[in-house]
């Protein structure tokens, strides 16, 4: 069995070599990068499960270099943790929003922590749903099967998290959801989270919806709902 592939990309050499020890010693295949061009190469020749991806990089950036890879028809399913000294909820909005499944904030504190987040992002890679289901809510559409979401006729471009967070909320319209069910909804039981990583993901999907973001109300001491 082929071991699974990492890509990282960091300028920082003692904190890459670090990262490569701790993911070799773990039992990935690991790759490296030093700058956001030859992050892309690399990616787009080397096809990695996983990339840990600085956001202060040189030439192009981390934000830029998550862009173009979801961009991409052969990367845009890669799975992508972002590392980042920008630890504002503007930074990780930004990240999420531009496609990242999970953001780090530097300096990491405990790399047992960051392979679980890793193990718990690899576990929630799952195949494309299936079913023919399709939920309508004030314009908003949901199409499991195409996996696709739309407001009044435009597409949305949503990561499979805020696709998930989405579905969650308009099958229920006017049920109030708790941080916790959604964190299992969208993100998967076993998945390592700050008690505010639902928030960023929520005004990721808020910002992409525009004035449609409107409908999912927040619930004060609860979580959210989408409006009835």
């Amino acid at each position: 069995m082929s071991k699974i592939k990492v890509l990282v990309v960091e300028d920082y050499k003692p904190l890459a070599e670090t990262l490569e020890y701790q993911l070799n010693r773990a039992g990935y295949e690991v790759l490296r990068a030093a700058d956001g061009r030859e992050a892309i190469q690399q990616a787009k020749l080397s096809l990695p499960d996983v990339v840990f991806l600085d956001v202060d990089l040189p030439v192009l950036n981390g934000i830029e270099v998550c862009k173009q890879l979801r961009m991409d028809p052969a990367t845009k399913d890669t799975l992508i943790l972002m590392l980042s000294a920008l630890g504002e909820e503007s930074d990780q909005v930004v990240g999420f929003a531009m496609g990242a499944d999970d953001y780090v904030v530097k300096p990491v504190e405990s790399y047992k922590v960051l392979l679980q987040r890793l193990k718990a992002l690899l576990r929630r890679r799952e195949p494309t749903v299936q079913q023919t289901d399709q939920y309508a809510q004030l314009g908003v559409i949901v199409d499991r099967r195409r996996f696709s979401a739309s407001v009044n006729d435009q597409v949305l471009q949503l990561t499979k998290s805020e696709f998930k967070l989405l579905e969650t909320l308009i099958r229920q319209p006017g049920r109030a959801f708790t941080r916790a069910e959604l964190v299992d909804a969208a993100l998967g039981e076993d998945t390592l989270v700050l008690d505010r990583t639902i928030d960023v993901h929520i005004r990721a999907l808020r910002k992409k919806m525009r004035e449609a973001g409107d409908f999912i109300e927040t619930v004060r001491g609860v979580g959210y709902r989408f409006k009835e």
